[in-house]
């Protein structure tokens, strides 16, 4: 810290970049290249699950519903998951310590902003074949215009037959899009408000123009999308209703700026702390204290239903991992949970030098100077913030310190600006101790989002400190 000409106390904190050496940048540049190859694959919940499942099956992980049907019995370093319904995953390495004592949890969300299709999307108008769809989060409605769209996600047909769908992201895939006016007739929507320009209800995917060779069939476009629909998925119009299917940005991850010291990709809210969590939690090999990497769903809307923090999954999933230890009550469960300490993995907002207004310069996070830590986030008087203690605060930085990790603190933004929420509230009623980490982002919310390098590599070795302890 540095006193300025006011008596105040101005934050400095290291670009973390100035202390690498060539060993440290070729590992920030291949965790940048594993990141990358994970967004550019895994856009939704489930593939992101079903992605670390599969990886951490490779790393010697058991499902746990296997482990209940064998009555096996779990010692210190076993490695088990649950997986709650393809889109909330938990995952366990069993420390030495008893249960009672806490765990050290990682709780990151794997849900993003993004258009959803309604259950009966497809209709046809003036010859053109279009699915209607419902955005699912908190989103600027104008920037999802003129861009290439990609359908990822699973159709659930009568008969209970899954099909997975991702249509727009190879090369040889057609992409689909949200119209916009031309600017030679925009008088009207230019005078309106941003949040007006464009409206909800016509963000509408176009998909096809060709009509069917048919002169019965009143939509013929819509008929012919259908037929394409049979003959490549074998499913009909009423399985849509049926069917979880979601709208993004097509295209992979990339390098961002001439240096590459920067990565864009659409869903780094929250993505990127569920992969940095992810990668932490690969590297543990025994721990005392239980670890614990807790990723789930429907944050951007509230944490609600069976798959959002708000469900009882994970504190179900902690009573059947004590029972399989042997150690199982009622009691004890709640002691476990009271005496956890977590790092609620959630993006926070970078500085960014066109729009400085919105900030307190010595209060926000910037691009290359480690993980960001918040004490609270919430909106206004802190409204629906966590605010977590100094006590475990004190004891972060000390981890952080010995283990030589660069990180920084922030709020969202100036007091009354604006907010923003967690899953960190949601744990803290339990009575662990809770604070909002992990990596600052630009265009946090847009289709595309960015983040830096360094910010990455750091927060995984953040991450990992806190469970090494």
């Amino acid at each position: 810290m540095a006193e300025t000409k006011k008596g105040a106390f101005e934050k400095k904190y290291e670009n973390a970049w100035n202390k690498y050496d060539e060993v440290d940048l070729k590992n920030v540049f291949a965790l940048g290249e594993r990141y990358k190859g994970f967004m550019s694959k895994c856009k939704t919940e489930r593939e992101c699950v079903a992605e670390f499942i599969r990886a951490a099956e490779e790393k010697g992980y058991r499902n746990i519903e296997s482990l209940i049907k064998q009555k096996a019995v779990l010692k210190p370093g076993d490695k088990v998951y649950a997986n709650n319904k393809g889109k909330t995953l938990a995952m366990f390495i069993i420390g030495k310590d008893k249960f009672e004592d806490g765990m050290k949890i990682l709780g990151a969300h794997v849900d993003s902003p993004r258009l959803d299709l309604k259950q009966n999307p497809l209709y046809e108008d003036t010859e053109m074949a279009m699915l209607d769809t419902h955005y699912y989060g908190g989103i600027k409605k104008y920037q999802w215009v003129t861009l290439p769209l990609s359908i990822h996600g699973v159709i659930i047909k009568k008969d209970g037959t899954v099909l997975n769908v991702v249509v727009g992201e190879d090369d040889n895939d057609p992409v689909f899009g949200v119209s916009d006016l031309l600017i030679h007739l925009s008088r009207e929507q230019l005078e309106k408000k941003l949040s007006k320009g464009i409206e909800g209800e016509n963000l509408n995917i176009l998909v096809g123009s060709i009509p069917l060779k048919d002169e019965e069939e009143k939509n013929k476009v819509k008929a012919n999308i259908l037929n394409i629909l049979n003959e490549k998925y074998g499913i009909e119009e009423e399985d849509f209703v049926s069917a979880e299917l979601e709208v993004v940005p097509a295209g992979k991850a990339r390098d961002y700026g001439f240096d590459k010291s920067m990565i864009m990709a659409y869903g780094q809210d929250d993505k990127i702390c569920a992969y940095t969590s992810f990668e932490a939690m690969l590297e543990m090999k025994e721990c005392d204290k239980t670890c614990v990497t807790l990723l789930v769903d429907k944050e951007e809307v509230g944490s609600i239903g069976a798959t959002g923090m708000h469900s009882r999954f994970f504190e179900n999933t902690v009573a059947e991992i004590m029972n399989l230890c042997g150690d199982y009550s009622e009691l004890k469960v709640r002691r476990a949970l009271a005496n956890s300490k977590m790092l609620s993995s959630d993006v926070s907002a970078a500085f960014d030098p066109n729009f400085p207004s919105v900030m307190e310069k010595n209060n926000c996070a910037y691009f290359g100077k480690g993980i960001v830590f918040n004490k609270y986030t919430g909106s206004g008087g802190k409204s629906g913030c966590n605010d977590a203690n100094p006590e475990f605060i004190a004891e972060l930085r000390s981890i952080l310190s010995k283990h030589k990790v660069s990180w920084q603190t922030s709020e969202l933004g100036k007091v009354d600006q604006g907010g923003g929420g967690t899953i960190a509230y949601i744990l803290a009623q339990y009575g662990m101790e809770v604070i909002d980490c992990g990596v600052a982002l630009l265009n946090m919310h847009a289709p595309w989002e960015i983040s830096s390098k360094a910010d990455i590599y750091e927060t995984k070795n953040g991450y990992l400190a806190f469970l090494i302890g």
